[in-house]
């Protein structure tokens, strides 16, 4: 697809040579960007008020480095990231993500995609997202505390309940988040919600562990029924084997289906009698080990090096939960030719334009990720206003809560993709619904803002 608006088309060559390089954070913009046009047709407002100009533009970036000491006594050096992009309807929401391939254009691009995201939950969350490029894993518990104190030492200065709330993402889970909690707690010598994502006995919420998962599944649902089909008695492959990937798996057989194959890094496992959601469990959470594991505890399952080969696998339902741009074009004529008709998103930003474009021209039934896995960040949410109010739900109460939020973004972004002619198309939909509303408050607050 090309511009047809001369305005955004040179605010896409703008972003490029401002941020050379980030080829990420330009594909997520553009992306967003493209589904603009005809809201910018509407309303020309936006565009004489700079609005779409001052979206793109994070409202700040902290970069800083973090130095600890291993288990060897030997110093490492890291260098850690947070991006407070929008503000305009809440504090900064987004996650922390620890892995070698974090840079800032990768914060860049999921703090852009978090704007959005949080708009769409209808939660008052505005978009951030941070991390580090240190890798836990491998790491024993006392170098990821000490990493994760010093990580904390400087990030305290940055964030606050009502400023800048993160919480997970890849390589930050209960451990990670308890660690850097303890460590603002002593810092600050204040007992707050500054992160979500906590343990139960010091303000977590129910449901958050499955929250991400869960929330895919009830999208993806809700997306199914409203063209007479169901997860029920159908075949799905997920990728990943984390915590999106296996709470989706719970989730997918609560509601009938079959998952049939799970991967990671290295490569996937495919099990045609149903992946057995214990053994993954053990594996990757209790042991953290590699999923090729799976095979020693069932023999008639197969391991394949390699994590792309998972899409050849034929399935009626494919739920990408990895990492952003595992699934290329190629891997998206596959599905379709296996007959998979229903794709959601469980990782930030998985598929290519290709298979996105793919997708679309062969009416696969198509979520994408800031509309169907909004539920981790919607739960963060509710995690938040539980801390406000000093008070807990119960986990049917946190659940049906989330599943609620997941039924409207999918009817949100249905009925605006509809009433801007684009019926059907949940990209344009979801980019629509969560601008308008972060547009509309932009334009409220003024262009000091």
């Amino acid at each position: 697809m090309s511009f047809q608006n001369q305005t955004l088309a040179q605010l896409m060559d703008k972003v490029i040579q401002k941020n050379p390089a980030e080829l990420e954070f330009h594909q997520a913009v553009e992306e967003v960007l493209l589904s603009l046009e005809p809201v910018l047709e509407r309303h020309p407002e936006y565009i004489a008020a700079g609005i779409v100009e001052r979206l793109v533009e994070p409202e700040r970036i902290v970069m800083f480095r973090v130095s600890w000491v291993d288990d060897q006594n030997k110093v490492q050096v890291n260098r850690g990231f947070r991006v407070q992009f929008n503000s305009a309807i809440g504090p900064y929401k987004g996650g922390l993500r620890f892995h070698p391939s974090v840079n800032a254009g990768i914060i860049k691009f999921l703090g852009f995609e978090q704007i959005f995201k949080n708009s769409l939950t209808s939660l008052p969350m505005g978009g951030g997202k941070g991390g580090c490029d240190f890798d836990p894993k491998g790491k024993s518990d006392g170098e990821v505390m000490r990493f994760c104190q010093s990580f904390m030492t400087e990030l305290q200065r940055h964030i606050g309940p009502d400023t800048d709330v993160p919480a997970g993402d890849i390589g930050v889970g209960a451990r990670e988040i308890g660690f850097m909690y303890g460590q603002y707690k002593r810092l600050r010598n204040e007992f707050t919600g500054v992160l979500t994502g906590k343990g139960l006995t010091y303000g977590g919420s129910l449901v958050r562990t499955q929250a991400t998962g869960y929330g895919l599944c009830y999208f993806t649902e809700e997306m199914l029924q409203a063209k007479g089909k169901s997860f029920n008695g159908s075949t799905v492959v997920i990728s990943g084997s984390g915590n999106v990937a296996i709470y989706a798996t719970e989730k997918a057989y609560q509601l009938g289906a079959k998952v049939v194959a799970l991967s990671d890094s290295s490569g996937y496992i495919y099990d045609p009698q149903g992946v057995n959601l214990d053994t993954v469990v053990r594996i990757k959470e209790v042991e953290r080990k590699r999923i090729k594991e799976y095979v020693q505890f069932h023999s008639h399952a197969e391991y394949h090096e390699g994590c792309s080969g998972i899409w050849n696998i034929p399935c009626d339902i494919a739920l990408p939960c990895a990492t952003q741009n595992e699934l290329d074009g190629d891997a998206a004529k596959t599905l379709v030719a296996n007959g998979c008709y229903a794709v959601a998103e469980g990782a930030n930003m998985p598929s290519t334009p290709d298979a996105v474009e793919v997708f679309l021209q062969n009416k696969v039934l198509y979520g994408p990720a800031k509309a169907a896995n909004a539920g981790g960040v919607a739960t963060s949410g509710l995690e938040m206003s539980q801390n406000s109010m000093r008070y807990s739900w119960t986990f049917e109460e946190v659940d049906a809560k989330l599943k609620d939020i997941m039924v409207n973004i999918y009817k949100n972004a249905s009925t605006v993709a509809k009433e801007y002619g684009y019926e059907d198309n949940l990209v344009v939909g979801a980019n629509i619904a969560g601008f308008l509303k972060v547009a509309n408050a932009m334009l409220a607050q003024g262009v000091a803002y």
